[in-house]
């Protein structure tokens, strides 16, 4: 395979993320009600890099962790591509404080309840 064909892979394996424009507040405020949820967008803020998926440590099977990372990024708190054959998450933390002014500021300095 040649590298261009490679690229084209790896670029064909980044999912979709959502224009924060058309992302109502409800479905973010629904996506950061979960506890798990709320300490992967923690982690990646205190990280202040992407982070591949298994460097955070959840309480969850790795189905389930795939789902929040999902329902994350459909919300679009974060942003996934491949490096590899790791997936990165990042937080789209400029675009989402354009869209959102403060919110993700006061999720991350809310205590986190267990």
């Amino acid at each position: 395979m040649t590298r261009a064909a490679q690229r084209g892979t790896t670029r064909d394996r980044v999912p979709p993320h959502p224009d924060l424009r058309a992302v109502a507040l409800q479905q973010v405020l629904e996506a950061l009600v979960d506890p798990v949820r709320r300490h992967i967008v923690r982690e990646l803020h205190a990280a202040g890099e992407d982070l591949a998926c298994g460097v955070i440590e959840l309480p969850v099977g790795k189905s389930t962790a795939t789902h929040h990372f999902h329902v994350l990024r459909e919300a679009g708190l974060i942003r996934q591509y491949y490096v590899g054959t790791s997936r990165l998450n990042a937080l789209r933390r400029e675009e989402f404080e354009d869209a959102f002014p403060g919110l993700l500021q006061a999720v991350v300095a809310a205590p986190e309840q267990r």
